[in-house]
């Protein structure tokens, strides 16, 4: 790796305070940028047309359309677009135009203490987990689990952005999405089910499960004790997220939450007529018994309507009503 990327990431350094960025307004500068995946034309279009709907005004990184095998361009490129669009007064957020996979690769060369002195919002979801995370543990910035630029952004998800990220509601209370109880009629991983009654406080935590797993021993995992871990999933067997949900609990992960809030697994069950366990059997498994309100199928995931959640900020989850209630704003409202 380069010696000029190796200077910028102090790894043994943490700040521990807390950074709210400010919130959005209509008109905004929203820069469409890409830690993972390459992203072809037709998305990026799509992405640019979803945020404009929304008011804002949209650039897009310098390298958007880099590419290098499935990632978007060389660490470099993507490491250069972080730091100039963190670094450009006028851009308010930082939106991921997509998902896939790399996003961790840039994590070492991060220039944390620029991130911590130029707070921005930074949205996405799936792999964009371990950037989210990962600023949160190193400069202390309140970072956003949501829609990708790409995503069908449905009223439901705009309901969310809106509240989250403009108005900065708090509390605030997140139910979930009429419209799934109507799907898991048909679609069975939809439907909701509580793995164990409760009511718990604590502070937002959580991403996509293969990925936060991915970082435990590193020093990009922000300290879960005392929080409401959020997991979501897609094309995963069942044996694998119970790999994965047992590495947390062998690490000590699961030990320390106060709440486990599961969003909508997609394409998570077995092959027909493979013997395997089912999805709801792994889950039951590892959550059920735990002294911890869990709740399976809330409103986040590979899905189109999604809540939006700050990660860092305290929040308290009904596993029975399945609402998670925003205790205070992820954002300040200061322009």
């Amino acid at each position: 790796m380069p010696s000029a990327f190796a200077a910028k990431s102090a790894p043994g350094s943490v700040r521990r305070k807390r950074i709210k960025p400010p919130a959005l307004k209509r008109g905004d500068l929203i820069a469409l940028f890409n830690p993972s995946g390459f992203a072809d034309d037709a998305l990026i279009q799509r992405a640019t047309a979803n945020l404009e709907k929304q008011g804002f005004r949209v650039m897009h990184a310098a390298h958007l359309r880099a590419s290098r095998g499935n990632t978007a361009g060389t660490i470099g490129q993507r490491l250069t677009d972080l730091h100039a669009l963190f670094e450009n007064r006028e851009v308010r957020a930082l939106w991921a135009a997509r998902g896939g996979s790399g996003t961790a690769q840039i994590l070492p060369y991060i220039n944390y203490e620029l991130i911590a002195r130029n707070p921005k919002v930074v949205i996405g979801y799936s792999d964009i987990t371990s950037l989210l995370l990962a600023l949160y543990a190193k400069s202390g910035l309140i970072t956003f689990h949501g829609p990708v630029a790409s995503s069908g952004f449905t009223p439901f998800t705009v309901s969310q952005i809106d509240a989250t990220l403009m108005d900065g509601r708090a509390p605030y209370v997140m139910s979930t999405a009429d419209e799934h109880t109507k799907r898991a009629l048909e679609e069975p991983h939809f439907a909701q089910r509580v793995l164990r009654s409760g009511i718990a406080d604590g502070t937002l935590m959580g991403g996509n499960l293969s990925v936060l797993a991915s970082m435990v021993g590193t020093p990009y995992l922000p300290d879960t004790r005392n929080s409401l871990l959020f997991l979501e999933e897609i094309s995963e067997a069942p044996y694998r997220i119970d790999r994965m949900l047992t590495q947390l609990e062998q690490s000590g992960l699961l030990g320390e939450v106060r709440g486990a809030m599961l969003g909508v697994f997609v394409k998570c069950e077995p092959a027909a007529n493979e013997e395997s366990l089912v999805l709801s059997q792994a889950l039951t498994d590892h959550f059920a018994a735990r002294p911890i309100p869990a709740a399976y199928g809330l409103s986040f995931g590979h899905i189109a309507s999604q809540w939006v959640l700050p990660i860092g900020v305290r929040a308290r989850f009904d596993a029975d009503a399945r609402t998670l209630t925003l205790l205070e704003s992820g954002v300040i409202a200061d322009h």
